[in-house]
């Protein structure tokens, strides 16, 4: 068993110290006070390639695309929850996000299951619920376990320092971290249940 617990946090703003990552950090301190470390990676403000529908991956066990995907693919096995944040345009997260998340959870799938997960996103007034929403899509997929915290895990912002206006959604990003890092604790020593071989039922001929 490995001696101190990990959380991997992204930042999928294309600003590496916008509000996103105002609201993970708040996270991210959250969670190192109750003893877990945390590391927040930014995907940076390049364009992230969509899957190709290529299939190398299933023999390489990596993407055709060496970027962030495979940066997280290598050190997925020591992380024990995965916090996901960005900001909301057009009522969803990111492309770059969403491409990301296409990828990462296509290839790892089956290792992703019985890590805590939790959604993030950062908004100047609307469209949070539905980008949240969209986010979490993955981890439900994935038998991850994910947590809640006082409210949806939003802020609310233009800039960083509106964050600061935004004591409900700071104190959110707080409650999150306490409760995912209470959660991974509780995790300790309990192995994942056993599931049936898993059946794909497909609709026409």
């Amino acid at each position: 068993m490995r001696n101190m617990r990990k959380v991997l946090l992204i930042n999928g703003s294309p600003h590496q110290a916008g509000c996103t990552n105002r609201a993970l950090e708040e996270c991210a301190s959250s969670l190192r006070a109750s003893g877990i470390e945390a590391s927040i990676l930014w995907l940076g403000n390049k364009p992230v390639p969509d899957c190709i529908a290529c299939g190398k991956c299933s023999a390489t066990g990596k993407c055709i695309f060496d970027d962030a995907v495979n940066q997280v693919l290598e050190m997925l096995d020591d992380i024990d929850g995965l916090v996901v944040g960005s900001p909301v345009y057009y009522a969803g997260p990111t492309g770059a996000v969403c491409s990301f998340m296409d990828r990462l959870f296509y290839i790892a799938e089956p290792r992703m299951a019985g890590k805590a997960a939790a959604a993030v996103v950062s908004c100047r007034r609307g469209g949070s619920s539905s980008a949240f929403d969209r986010i979490n899509k993955y981890f439900s997929i994935c038998s991850m376990n994910i947590v809640g915290s006082q409210y949806w895990n939003q802020v609310h912002g233009r800039k960083p320092e509106d964050l600061d206006r935004d004591q409900e959604g700071l104190q959110t990003m707080r409650t999150l971290g306490a409760n995912m890092a209470s959660l991974i604790k509780a995790q300790e020593g309990v192995s994942l249940p056993l599931h049936e071989k898993r059946i794909r039922t497909n609709f026409g001929g």
